[in-house]
């Protein structure tokens, strides 16, 4: 297959965005529209015709995870070191961009190993050998901002790339050695050492014995700021292990099956349970960091399921009776599409409005086989999005009078809404900024954030949030307008959408108990707040004109 390599300069410094994506993904999203609008109707267990509902009837997801989840939670966005640093020091915090990153209220660092182990055994991490980025200013800023950051550790560093022939070296190669075995915990050594050190710098076990950090104190250069080592700085609770470790459309040296991710999964979790040494593994420097599952690109939870398949055999169950799992959070990736098929066997599609995909039947189908467990592992997904470029085969569209830029304000947030009435935890949506302006690419240009503004997407964004981003999802009370319900004490919030991408509109009444006037907050553009209307019931009730882009109803 073809692979796609960015680059981005920053100082002298050639940046290579491994984060490879390939035209042959596109087929995970392909389909037709005739038959995801199908799925629009199954996904509800009941849908309703009529435009009258009272909030007591309930059309919502069998997954719903009422009151466990707070909407903000789907607002994370994913992101690099020089989105946060520099230009002129890669230490120092970029103060117009982080006043525009605040817009999310977590972040998926894209974090290359190499950043923290350039030459084998040789760690950095602020400033980093590779890059000169400061990861400790970036990571506190977060902290202090509210930022959550999840960890992302990926790619093989150059050290480790180079013990593969030539003709196969690449930096998503599977993250051990040439020659290893891919089913063995102890292929993976390197990794669960690096990410020790990572975890015992920046997780919150400050009991770490001082002898097993090692961090390279030598200047680059005289008059360089050296590292230090620190431990248990506190800033992160949760690391990724790799990224899309399922793909299929680059050579076999990339590849794994899910039992030897598990393999892998296992080494990096807790050094395979002990066995690799008292320096190895993120559970062993902290124990109370989560590890969350490199995100899938397949969208196929039976990946999950011979995961812990794998545990059973190789792990065995704790005192409780539980598998001795090697992760703590289900992760995914799905961009909606008019696909029909995951992964390798999908056909050709295009972006599509949230609801019009698959994007609700293949959250359930992660949530119910969380649920099915014990304990209920948490379920992410981690990357979702639309270009703005209209030769990508996932770019929001212009639709009546709206741009495509309003277009993908839409469709963002209604996918997050998506997200919470579907019962996932978090969401992370692909990126803070484009990777290449005016690329034609697919995921070129999928930023939320451009030059020195936010686009209508992060407007919409930091709008919901400020209006509700404490509230909790209750349930659904009516499909087509799509009304879901959330409370937040004894606030109530409706929102209402049509969940279509052709214009369409509609009405929607409300019933109230009593004719206190309710407020109808719209969407802006350009701004920090919606726009707040006063409404007053008329014999309890109060009748909203709906479109495509959602509206909010509070008491």
């Amino acid at each position: 297959m073809l692979k796609f390599i960015y680059f981005r300069i920053n100082y002298t410094e050639v940046m290579n965005y491994s984060d490879f994506r390939s035209p042959a993904k596109n087929f995970l999203f392909s389909g037709v529209i005739a038959i995801t609008a199908i799925l629009l109707l199954t996904n509800y267990s009941c849908y309703k015709s009529k435009s009258v509902l009272k909030s007591s009837e309930n059309v919502t997801s069998a997954n719903d995870t009422t009151g466990q989840i707070v909407l903000k939670n789907m607002f994370g966005v994913n992101g690099y070191e020089w989105n946060f640093l520099g230009p002129a020091d890669g230490t120092v915090i970029n103060e117009t961009n982080m006043a525009l990153i605040r817009s999310f209220s977590s972040l998926r660092h894209y974090m290359d190993w190499q950043k923290l182990e350039y030459t084998q055994g040789n760690y950095s991490f602020n400033p980093t050998f590779d890059g000169g980025w400061g990861y400790d200013v970036m990571y506190t800023r977060c902290k202090q901002d509210g930022i959550l950051v999840l960890a992302d550790l990926k790619n093989s560093p150059p050290w480790l790339v180079s013990t593969y022939p030539a003709a196969q070296q690449a930096v998503d190669n599977v993250q051990i050695p040439y020659g290893a075995s891919k089913s063995d915990p102890a292929s993976y050594l390197y990794l669960a050492e690096v990410a020790f050190q990572f975890a015992a710098r920046y997780g919150y076990n400050t009991n770490v014995t001082p002898a097993l950090v090692k961090v390279n104190t030598a200047p680059r250069w005289t008059g360089d700021i050296p590292n230090q080592v620190k431990i248990g700085l506190g800033l992160i609770k949760y690391i990724e292990c790799n990224n899309e470790e399922d793909k299929w459309w680059e050579g076999i040296q990339t590849q794994q099956t899910p039992e030897e991710y598990a393999a892998n999964l296992s080494a990096f979790y807790d050094g395979n349970m002990g066995k690799l040494g008292n320096n190895a593994g993120v559970k062993t420097a902290d124990p109370n960091m989560l590890v969350v599952i490199g995100g899938l690109a397949s969208d196929d939870p039976t990946w999950v399921t011979r995961i812990i398949a794998w545990c059973k055999t190789n792990r065995g169950y704790k005192s409780d009776g539980s598998v001795n799992l090697c992760f703590d959070v289900i992760n995914y990736h799905y961009y909606p599409n008019s696909a029909t098929g995951l992964g390798p066997n999908a056909t050709s599609g295009a972006g599509v409005a949230p609801e019009l995909s698959q994007a609700g039947a293949i959250a359930d189908s992660f949530v119910s086989l969380a649920n099915s467990m014990t304990p209920h592992p948490e379920v992410w997904i981690t990357e979702s999005g639309y270009d703005i470029n209209q030769a990508s085969s996932q770019h929001a569209i212009a639709i009546g009078n709206k741009s495509v830029l309003i277009t993908q304000a839409d469709w963002i947030l209604r996918a997050a809404l998506l997200y919470m009435r579907h019962g996932l935890t978090r969401s992370f949506f692909y990126q803070i900024f484009d990777d290449t302006p005016n690329g034609t690419v697919t995921y070129q240009t999928s930023g939320l954030l451009s030059g020195t503004a936010r686009r209508p997407a992060a407007d919409y964004i930091v709008q919901a949030t400020q209006l509700m981003g404490g509230y909790t999802f209750v349930k659904t009370v009516s499909a087509d307008p799509l009304v879901d319900q959330y409370t937040n004490g004894t606030k109530t919030m409706f929102i209402l959408m049509i969940p279509d991408q052709i214009g369409r509109t509609g009405t929607y009444t409300i019933t109230t108990t009593n004719n206190n006037p309710l407020t109808l907050y719209t969407l802006q553009v350009g701004a920090n707040t919606m726009s707040g209307t006063s409404v007053t019931p008329v014999n309890n009730k109060v009748t909203v004109n709906v479109g495509e882009t959602p509206v909010f109803v509070s008491n």
